[in-house]
């Protein structure tokens, strides 16, 4: 019976000695950290303090551009203007008797499916080609009757204009009616695209707004464009647009409230964010001054006078229990591929060595007893 005692005396010396060994959810912050001192070191560390805030708030942004490129709305003129590749329906009234244009017995003409040219213009017999491109209609038709007065003087015409793709966007995914939808004037919006299109698909979480125009990329999140009036910009013909989701997230690990992958819910999140997000930190788990946050910088990124990182990889450091510190991290950006970490305390491992020992005595008393 001594010798079982023994034993067992001996095993839980060995696990007091060991603690730091012991199996746990997550690492302890001088785990994380250590060899930070080191000049070889491959990271550094950063206290987030509001000393350092104002600093680092100004370091590159990392996993995107820091925000979404977007342009201000501008209001155009109600009407529509004439593009190539649109078409145009002419219905000309001539109440000669002799007329160039019309018969005895039809006073009027149609002429339909004009196609305006690359150079914006249409044929119309007898005056040739017309240049109507870049017009309104009304302006497109007294043009047409101008230029008729000479053959034919008392000639009234009326115009039909129908968009071609020039004058027309496209609706292209993330839509309940994706489609071609021509622009009815020059000052259709995006948010009139969207609701022509049927509104954005209730499957997408997190709804990203992408205007394609000319080669260039504008973005905006749909819950800001339906919150700023000035974000509501005007369409111009050969616009693509597209709802996607947000594609942007971090990951939290440790002794957080969750062990997963976050999407960003909202343009730009906080570290007071991240952890309310993640349902705080573990309240018998986790150490409040070792909240870390790690992120991967590039080489064109490092800077020695303090305007960016003096290595590639970073490790900020928040303490909880600092009024200031907590503070800084309200204006700490969290950004998309950070990996935030909320670090074991060092007394949970206590407490495990202390529940062996209990667990221990407990075997130890059934032997003696039996």
């Amino acid at each position: 019976m001594q010798k079982i005692l023994k034993l067992l005396a001996t095993f839980v010396v060995l696990f007091t000695v060991s603690a730091c060994s012991l199996p746990r959810g997550a690492a302890i912050e001088n785990e994380v950290v250590r060899n930070q001192d080191d000049e070889n070191a491959a990271f550094s560390v950063v206290p987030v303090t509001a000393g350092s805030i104002a600093q680092v708030s100004q370091w590159p942004a990392t996993g995107w551009a820091g925000h979404y490129h977007w342009f201000s709305g501008t209001s155009g003129p109600k009407s529509n203007v004439i593009r190539p590749g649109d078409l145009i329906d002419l219905v000309i009234w001539d109440n000669q008797p002799s007329s160039l244009l019309t018969s005895e017995s039809e006073k009027s003409v149609q002429m339909n499916g004009l196609r305006v040219s690359p150079n914006g213009t249409i044929f119309v017999p007898y005056i040739n080609e017309v240049a109507i491109g870049g017009r309104t209609p009304d302006r497109a038709r007294a043009l047409i009757e101008e230029r008729l007065e000479i053959v034919v003087p008392d000639a009234q015409v009326q115009l039909s204009h129908t968009a071609g793709a020039d004058n027309s966007v496209n609706a292209v995914r993330g839509f309940a009616s994706p489609g071609t939808y021509p622009l009815p004037s020059r000052d259709f919006s995006v948010l009139s695209l969207i609701s022509q299109a049927g509104g954005i698909s209730p499957d997408l979480a997190n709804p990203l707004v992408r205007i394609s125009r000319s080669g260039s990329n504008y973005e905006i999140r749909a819950d800001t464009l339906l919150q700023r009036a000035s974000a509501n910009v005007v369409l111009r013909g050969g616009d693509q647009v597209s709802v996607e989701e947000d594609s942007r997230y971090f990951v939290a690990l440790g002794a957080t409230g969750s062990e997963t992958i976050v999407p960003f819910d909202q343009e730009h999140i906080t570290a007071i964010e991240a952890l309310a997000l993640l349902g705080g930190i573990s309240d018998t788990r986790a150490n409040p001054k070792g909240i870390l946050i790690l992120r991967d910088y590039s080489r064109k990124d490092l800077r020695s006078d303090g305007t960016g990182p003096v290595k590639t990889q970073v490790v900020f450091s928040i303490d909880l229990t600092s009024a200031e510190d907590i503070f800084a991290a309200r204006k700490f950006q969290i950004n998309p591929q950070d990996l935030v970490m909320a670090t074991e305390s060092p007394i949970n491992s206590i407490r495990t060595v202390f529940g062996l020992i209990g667990s221990v005595v407990g075997v130890g008393n059934a032997v003696s007893g039996n």
